[in-house]
């Protein structure tokens, strides 16, 4: 007697993520759209900083965002990338290097994975405090040595080049702005969906781990110094693609702008504005530094006092970042209670406006007869005119600042006693759903 078995074989399927799938498309939706939205010079150009600052700031958050790493001298491996592919074009164009267009960003990213690979070695063998001291040291070598070489680096006139070489592939010469928008946004939908693969890596994940518990993960067997170098070459690799393609953009590269400790400090500022624990709060942060470099600079000279208290206050009451302020609000709209606060951030914004502007009539006043003093006393400021030497301007910008803090001050405990019974009503609902 024959018994016949029949197995069923079945094929099994992870369910597709939709709502990842929904936010990779409209970030593409948006890359695509921009430049159809802003037409004037000033947004292409705004767009395609911000295009390649998304990469440079995403790179730079895995070290310090998912790795714990705290650096000085990102901009060391943004800058030799940017200046390696400059070369590169330049060769390029002499026709000695067979190289299109399209692939000199890859030039810069592999340029600055080597000399992170050289770099970083010694780097990497310590951690916390004394990595970025050491970081910070290898800023200043590099930024010195610029001097040292011009003819790498160009002195301080740079290296200059033209990006429209070779012939046309398909009409597409480089040579139009929106074309090198197209070629950056591309980079950067790539770049970035890397990045984020990288985060469910098992070498992205043991990152985090020795960002959080670098003993324990000694413990089980791994070598926090080597996780560490890994890490790091591979963020060299995506600042120097990023480095690469400001070289196309601007066809022009200096030292002091590129490998300077003051551009480190930019990329280290607005990624801890935009949020480094979160993926998508280095995005923020570039887009931030675009406008603060290029429009906020053109309204005042005093937009470096501004920043530095914005970043000021962050640190001390949003240390998560812009980020971490969406993610709350967005904690509180699926609990249905967002709309219970509009009111409240409507006071918070209008006194908090009125302290501000009071604040900073002060401030451009303060300026003006520090620095326009040729120009007579009078200024104008937000379509008012003051006079920086009548005793009426002066206490009008401090009624305007008592006032609004007085106002922001009452408006804040308010808010405070709303934000906190509002936080125990969703701790209930969770405690209450995890009973059931």
């Amino acid at each position: 007697m024959t018994t016949t078995t029949t197995t069923t074989s079945y094929h099994r399927f992870k369910p597709w993520n939709v709502g990842r799938i929904v936010i990779w498309s409209l970030f593409a939706l948006s890359l695509i759209v921009a430049p159809m939205l802003f037409k004037s010079s000033l947004a292409l150009t705004m767009l395609s900083q911000i295009g390649y600052l998304i990469i440079i700031c995403l790179s730079y958050n895995m070290l310090l965002g998912q790795g714990g790493m705290l650096s000085f001298g990102h901009a060391v491996y943004t800058g030799l990338g940017s200046f390696i592919a400059i070369h590169a074009m330049n060769l390029a164009s002499k026709g000695s290097l067979p190289i299109p267009l399209v692939l000199i960003p890859l030039v810069g990213g592999l340029a600055g994975m080597l000399f992170a690979v050289l770099l970083g070695y010694v780097t990497t063998k310590k951690a916390g405090t004394t990595f970025a001291m050491i970081t910070l040291g290898i800023g200043e070598l590099v930024a010195s040595m610029a001097l040292m070489f011009p003819e790498f680096f160009g002195g301080e006139g740079g290296i200059t080049t033209d990006r429209v070489y070779g012939g046309s592939f398909l009409g597409i010469t480089f040579g139009p702005a929106i074309q090198v928008y197209y070629l950056i946004a591309a980079y950067c939908f790539v770049c970035t969906a890397a990045m984020f693969a990288f985060t469910g890596t098992p070498l992205g994940r043991i990152l985090n781990a020795v960002r959080d518990n670098p003993e324990r993960v000694e413990f089980i067997g791994y070598n926090t110094q080597r996780v560490r170098y890994f890490a790091f070459i591979i963020a060299g690799f995506f600042a120097g693609i990023g480095g690469g393609l400001t070289a196309i953009n601007f066809e022009i590269i200096t030292a002091a702008d590129s490998v300077s400790v003051i551009r480190s400090g930019g990329y280290l500022l607005f990624t801890f504005l935009g949020g480094a624990t979160f993926f998508f709060g280095p995005i923020i942060g570039a887009v931030l530094l675009v406008f603060a470099s290029v429009l906020l600079s053109e309204l005042s000279k005093a937009w470096l006092l501004y920043l530095g208290l914005v970043f000021l206050f962050m640190v001390m009451y949003a240390p998560g970042g812009v980020a971490s302020l969406i993610m709350m609000n967005l904690r509180l709209a699926k609990f249905g209670k967002l709309r219970n606060l509009w009111p409240s951030y409507l006071g918070l914004a209008g006194t908090g406006l009125v302290a501000v502007l009071g604040a900073a009539c002060m401030v451009e006043m303060t300026y003006h007869l520090q620095l326009n003093a040729a120009l007579g006393p009078v200024m104008s400021f937000m379509g008012a005119t003051l006079d920086t030497k009548a005793l009426s301007s002066w206490f009008g910008a401090i009624f305007v600042l008592l006032t609004g803090l007085g106002l922001f001050e009452l408006c804040r405990r308010q808010f405070l006693k709303q934000w906190s019974q509002i936080q125990e009503e969703i701790e209930h609902q969770i405690k209450r759903g995890e009973a059931l």
